[in-house]
């Protein structure tokens, strides 16, 4: 598996990395949590085929604790990140964000206990709390790494500006953010920051939450509490269009002779060598379907047919409802 450094001087992770939200069970796409035993089996799978970069989070229900039981003994082989700053006790739609160095250094400890680590490589602010000071939650962060308890810091859905103010506090090696076929918004000022300050972008959600994987064709294909029932690209016209936009890329796959899932992810690893796509899920045949990407060969033309069929602002709907909008791009 090709390797990508994460910021300067950062780790070298895999040019995938493996996404974990789904295996815990606050997943928001199905209607049961992953067996731990499937979900170790699954982890152990994607360390024997060369991923070594793992994210979870402090809110993806019991994620922590199935990784931390699946690299017990291949800890060395593992650059692990997590995330704190979301409350938990606000509903999936609504939810507050705590950024405070307080709040820091409780997560922290608390993910560190559920992980049965000493450190975590890589530590983000999963949200940017407008409440506080970018400066004084990275100073909080930055106790952590004094301590030990952290190698690297992150940020997730951080605006340019904030990057900026939050790189003077202390280095930042990864912004976490979506970024698809689907969710351009990066290319809007967030790349050009990042390379500038040299720090990497890892996209989540690279499969634009299912579309790129061609694997629905309507609204009923997702589980009753799917969570993307309630998102705006999944609603009425907006899904038709999306979807339609989704079978162009189905059909440049097929001429690949890959999936279309495949094809999203290396225009990613291919158009940016910054750029860490961790695709997330708690299956075993979609994950080694996901790091088989890594060994299409694209095309300088293949890209350029990829951005004229699936061109920059032709997707319709926000990337989240309005009051989850409220706490991205921060």
């Amino acid at each position: 598996m090709e390797r990508r450094q994460l910021g300067k001087n950062g780790p070298q992770v895999s040019a995938i990395g493996l996404g974990c939200m789904s295996i815990g069970i606050a997943d928001v796409y199905t209607s049961s949590a992953q067996d731990e035993s499937r979900a170790i089996e699954l982890i152990h799978r994607a360390l024997d085929l060369g991923v070594n970069f793992l994210d979870t989070a402090n809110i993806y229900g019991d994620s922590e604790i199935k990784v931390g039981k699946a690299i017990r003994d291949r800890r060395d082989a593992v650059i692990l990140a997590t995330k704190f700053g979301i409350v938990t006790e606000s509903p999936v739609q609504d939810r507050g964000v705590d950024g405070s160095p307080e709040n820091a250094r409780r997560a922290c400890d608390e993910s560190l206990r559920r992980l049965g680590v000493e450190q975590i490589d890589l530590y983000y602010l999963h949200r940017v709390d407008p409440k506080v000071p970018i400066e004084e939650t990275v100073g909080g962060m930055t106790e952590l790494v004094r301590s030990g308890k952290v190698r690297y810091l992150g940020l997730s859905e951080a605006s340019p500006a904030t990057v900026r103010r939050a790189h003077k506090v202390h280095p930042i090696h990864a912004v976490q953010t979506e970024y698809s076929l689907f969710s351009r918004e990066p290319e809007e000022g967030l790349l050009e920051t990042l390379r500038e300050l040299g720090i990497a972008l890892v996209a989540y959600s690279p499969l634009g939450r299912g579309f790129l994987g061609g694997r629905f064709r309507s609204v009923d294909d997702l589980a009753p509490g799917d969570w993307r029932r309630g998102n705006p690209r999944f609603q009425g016209e907006q899904f038709r269009i999306n979807l339609a936009i989704a079978d162009r890329l189905r059909e440049l796959a097929s001429e690949k002779k890959c999936t279309p899932a495949q094809l999203a992810l290396a225009w990613l690893i291919r158009r940016h060598d910054d750029v860490v796509p961790i695709p997330g899920t708690s299956s075993m045949a979609r994950l080694e379907e996901n790091v088989r990407a890594a060994e299409i060969e694209v095309s300088e033309q293949d890209l350029n047919r990829i951005e004229q069929a699936l061109p920059k602002g032709s997707v319709v709907g926000e990337r989240y409802a309005p009051a989850m909008m409220k706490i991205v791009n921060g």
